[in-house]
């Protein structure tokens, strides 16, 4: 199986992930509880994964500072994200958050511009205020659903954490050479934490016997796929260029707008010509900015 092919199996399937995972959302009515299910699964799934290929006998070198620098990655990109893209497709649903999602390149040119000195190109410009159009287009208020700006603040908020997780991730590769490692040490870091974050929150929550059975089996089965779609787009960057994984990962966009009024329902998901039109410009747009990179 080629890096292609992975590539767009990986995009595909965070689609999919995408899709189902708004309806388990909505039916567990519990954002944290959803995230750290989601996590759990992910961090076993990813485990299993390891043993498989034994990569885990890397981490028998690995000092501490590799091991941190891949838990605040994931403590950025899972505990805190996921937390936010749940939230995300609570308020505005799947439809409206995926497109959003894809502004990470965005991200990543503000963060290297910051921290690197790395000013974008006017090319990188046009893609930049591609995007931002497109976004404000999706964003742009919706009296019928009762949806504002404020409403994409947390699928934004989650591309700027995606973008800047790979910071740390980062950091840990310069030892650990293995980026499913550095993912796995990530997903069970960070449902360790949500675990005790779980445990000390005042907040009063429904048993485990007290939530409904499906959507408990859609978290399970949201959890499988996101671990193995982030497993297959690593695998994916290991075997042909990043800029073709980047553009390929934009296919969970057209997954989720096909598939999430069908699962979540059409009268909760409403995809219309604005959402198609907003999400071609922010797909779009992101092309121009991992072209430029």
């Amino acid at each position: 199986m080629t890096g292609v092919l992975w590539a767009a199996a990986s995009g595909i399937g965070f689609g999919f992930f995408q899709s189902l995972n708004v309806r388990a959302v909505r039916q567990l009515d519990d954002v944290y509880v959803s995230t750290f299910l989601q996590l759990a699964v992910a961090a076993v799934v990813l485990l299993a994964v390891c043993l498989a290929v034994g990569d885990l006998s890397l981490l028998g070198g690995a000092s501490a500072w590799a091991i941190a620098s891949f838990a605040l990655a994931g403590l950025l990109h899972f505990f805190l994200g996921w937390t936010f893209l749940n939230v995300s497709q609570d308020r505005i649903g799947a439809a409206r958050t995926s497109p959003l999602l894809t502004t990470v390149p965005l991200f990543g040119v503000v963060i290297a511009a910051v921290s690197l000195g790395q000013l974008p190109d006017a090319a990188a410009l046009g893609g930049i205020a591609v995007m931002m159009i497109g976004a404000l287009v999706i964003s742009a208020p919706r009296s019928e659903l009762e949806l504002g700006w404020s409403d994409s603040v947390f699928a934004l908020t989650t591309a700027f954490l995606w973008a800047l997780s790979p910071v740390f991730t980062l950091e840990g590769l310069d030892e650990v050479d293995s980026p499913l490692i550095g993912v796995t040490i990530g997903v069970v870091f960070s449902a360790l934490a949500y675990a005790l974050v779980l445990a000390v929150a005042p907040a009063e929550r429904r048993s485990a016997r007290g939530l409904p059975r499906e959507g408990v089996v859609l978290k399970m089965i949201c959890g499988a796929v996101v671990a193995l779609a982030t497993w297959g787009r690593w695998v994916a960057l290991d075997l042909t260029a990043v800029g073709v994984v980047l553009a390929l990962s934009l296919l969970a966009v057209p997954t989720v707008l096909l598939l999430a009024p069908m699962v979540a329902g059409r009268h909760l998901e409403r995809v219309d010509a604005r959402i198609w039109a907003g999400a071609s410009l922010v797909v779009g747009g992101s092309l121009l900015l991992i072209a430029w990179g």
